[in-house]
C-alpha cells in the first residue's frame, strides 16, 4: 500500500494544499522526539524538493532545537475526509530567522500570520504515501482565534521577551537559535 517518491508530484501538491492541518515530526539521538501539529495557511511549497512554513510562537521550540543539531525532520498530512491518504515528505530541515538573508526571499510567500517567530525550511530527500483506511472522518470547523488574541495581547515587546523566556532552549536543553544575532 505504501509508495515512495523521489519528490513531489502534481497530485502530492494538491492534495497538500487541500489539507487544513499537517504535522511535523523532529527528533535527535539523545533527546527527546517531538510531534508538532501546525495549521492556519502556514505552508508552501516551493519546488518538488522543498516546502517551507512560517512557524507560529508555540509553548516550546523543540523543531528549531532538533534541527540545529541534528536536522532530520518528516512532515506528515492525513486526508479526514471521504478519500483516504497519509503523506510523508521526508528530509533535512533548517529555521530561518528574520536576520537570515533567505527571511525576505520566503516572507512575501506567506499572509500576515499572529505570532510568528521563525520559517521552517524543508528540503525532501523522500516522499511516501500510505493508505490511511484506519484514519476516521472528521469535518472542518474554522480556524481558532486564540493565538490573535494572545498575540494581540502581548504586543511585539511582550512577544520578544515570551521568546527569551520560553523559545531558547528546548526541553532537552538543546539551544534553538532563536533570537541570536538579534538585530
Amino acid at each position: 500500500m505504501a509508495r515512495s517518491y523521489p519528490a513531489l508530484e502534481a497530485r502530492h501538491r494538491t492534495f497538500i494544499a487541500a489539507q487544513k492541518i499537517f504535522f511535523t515530526a523532529t527528533g535527535t539521538g539523545d533527546s527527546r522526539l517531538n510531534v508538532s501539529p501546525k495549521g492556519m495557511d502556514s505552508l508552501r511549497v516551493l519546488s518538488d524538493t522543498r516546502v517551507a512554513y512560517l512557524d507560529l510562537t508555540g509553548s516550546g521550540n523543540e523543531t528549531a532545537a532538533h534541527l540545529r543539531h541534528d536536522g532530520r525532520m518528516t512532515i506528515m498530512w492525513c486526508s479526514f475526509d471521504v478519500d483516504p491518504l497519509i503523506l510523508r515528505l521526508y528530509g533535512r530541515g533548517r529555521a530561518v530567522h528574520r536576520q537570515d538573508a533567505e527571511w525576505a526571499e520566503l516572507r512575501h510567500l506567506f499572509p500576515d500570520l499572529p505570532g510568528e517567530r521563525q520559517m521552517i525550511v524543508l528540503d525532501i530527500e523522500s516522499v511516501q504515501t500510505s493508505c490511511g483506511y484506519a484514519v476516521p472522518m472528521y469535518g472542518y470547523q474554522g480556524e481558532r482565534d486564540t493565538m490573535a488574541r494572545w498575540v494581540e495581547k502581548k504586543g511585539v515587546a511582550g512577544l520578544q521577551d515570551y521568546w527569551r523566556e520560553k523559545n531558547q532552549v528546548s526541553i532537552d536543553g538543546l539551544p534553538t537559535g532563536l533570537l541570536e544575532n538579534e538585530r
